[in-house]
């Protein structure tokens, strides 16, 4: 189950991110409430998840399955160039996430 919590965890960190970027400095009331939520329940998700997992192993892969996916948000998007080096470099994260769980 701690697993299970931990990449939903490490999606909801996605969200929050995107959020925050969206807010324009809190200033804009729909992006912040969604950023608000989905940090404390990110938070409480990883938190939920070190009961069980190891410290390292479980921060590294909350913190990659969150940058991988924010920034595969924003290529999509076309916030961000996308590249077949950084579609690589991206799939090195998730490769590495996935080699974590592998040899916890």
């Amino acid at each position: 189950m701690s697993w299970i919590i931990l990449i939903l965890s490490g999606v909801l960190e996605a969200v929050w991110a995107t959020a925050l970027s969206k807010s324009e400095g809190f200033t804009r009331p729909w992006p912040t409430a969604i950023f608000a939520v989905a940090l404390l329940a990110s938070m409480g998700g990883l938190a939920y998840a070190l009961r069980s997992l190891p410290v390292g192993t479980a921060y590294a892969i909350w913190v990659g399955i969150g940058a991988a996916l924010t920034v595969t948000y924003a290529m999509i998007t076309g916030a961000e160039p996308a590249s077949l080096l950084r579609i690589a470099l991206i799939l090195g994260i998730v490769a590495c996430v996935v080699g974590l769980k592998l040899t916890h």
